[in-house]
């Protein structure tokens, strides 16, 4: 539990670095052109198709009636884009998560790295590719628990749970992978994951329940839907910002625990050495390890070789 506190202060700080919020604007600008040029082009197409498809349902007509009926007749009007903008945010975050691990994590791990352990040997037990395809196999692994799960979120507490345990997951594999590319090896990285799996765990899934703070910009986008060309950028900048946090809370703890580690490997490697070294000491020569026979034979051929 220190361990897990050290390494979240030390992220809290490393947030307010000026390398960090410089880099934070990067997935900002790019994925906020991305999305919305593709709202301006697809919006009104993706939300004619959404309407048909709830118009086609007739428990959803029979609550829109029901709607007219208490004097809600314009609520109705939001349902589509707000199940939009609900489709839209597993997107989001996904993006989001993968563009911060390609784009940022490598920086974030070289500063807390370069400030903290400067004398940590890199061994690059993984390369830039190992690393996409982690981070694309474990995302298709979250999309279809989420895609599963989907009819689970109708009942109240698992829609509070399941979510964030999915992302949890997720930012785990990708960040905690990420932030030990560069300096440890296979094994060594492997170690680390089995050795400190929970807290690696609690990380990620900590980091998931950050990571719904922008729903509630999203409940707005669904209520005030002329907003969303400026929601989906604030909500983007603060996925960043969460994914950045994970990222250095990650790198801190992961290194920490690989420099630990090496020691712990130092000291076991000179405690065999000086062991072996002691069994030479206080065992007995080769020659008196012998047998008798064997004895007399060294003995006689010493004595044949001296001078006469």
């Amino acid at each position: 539990m220190s361990k897990l506190l050290d390494s979240f202060w030390r992220a809290v700080m490393y947030c307010l670095h000026p390398r960090v919020i410089a880099l934070s604007v990067l997935p900002v600008v790019i994925m906020g052109v991305l999305f919305l040029g593709l709202g301006y082009f697809f919006w009104e197409s993706a939300l004619g198709a959404v309407r048909s498809n709830l118009e086609s349902y007739e428990l959803v007509n029979t609550m829109i009636r029901w709607l007219e009926g208490l004097g809600l007749s314009n609520l109705h009007l939001v349902l589509a884009p707000a199940l939009l903008l609900f489709l839209a945010i597993p997107v989001i975050v996904i993006t989001t998560l993968l563009f911060v691990a390609m784009f940022m994590t490598p920086a974030m791990v070289a500063l807390v790295a370069d400030r903290r352990f400067p004398q940590l040997e890199r061994k690059k037990g993984g390369s830039f590719l190992t690393s996409v395809a982690w981070s694309l196999g474990s995302t298709v692994l979250a999309a279809i628990a989420l895609l599963v799960s989907i009819p689970l979120w109708l009942i109240p507490p698992l829609i509070l749970l399941l979510p964030p345990l999915i992302w949890g997951w997720l930012t785990y594999r990708v960040m905690s992978y990420d932030a030990m590319v560069e300096h440890a090896s296979s094994d060594e990285r492997r170690q680390i994951f089995r050795e400190n799996r929970l807290p690696l765990l609690s990380i990620g899934v900590l980091s998931g329940y950050l990571g719904a703070a922008p729903s509630l910009l999203w409940a707005s986008g669904a209520m005030f839907v002329a907003m969303a060309p400026l929601l989906v950028p604030i909500a983007i900048w603060i996925y960043t910002l969460v994914f950045a946090f994970s990222s250095l809370w990650f790198a801190h703890y992961t290194l920490a625990a690989l420099e630990q580690l090496r020691k712990k490997n130092s000291a076991d490697v000179q405690y065999l050495s000086a062991h072996v070294a002691t069994k030479l000491i206080v065992s007995p020569p080769v020659s008196e390890s012998l047998p008798e026979p064997l004895r007399r034979i060294g003995s006689l051929g010493g004595r044949s070789g001296s001078p006469s």
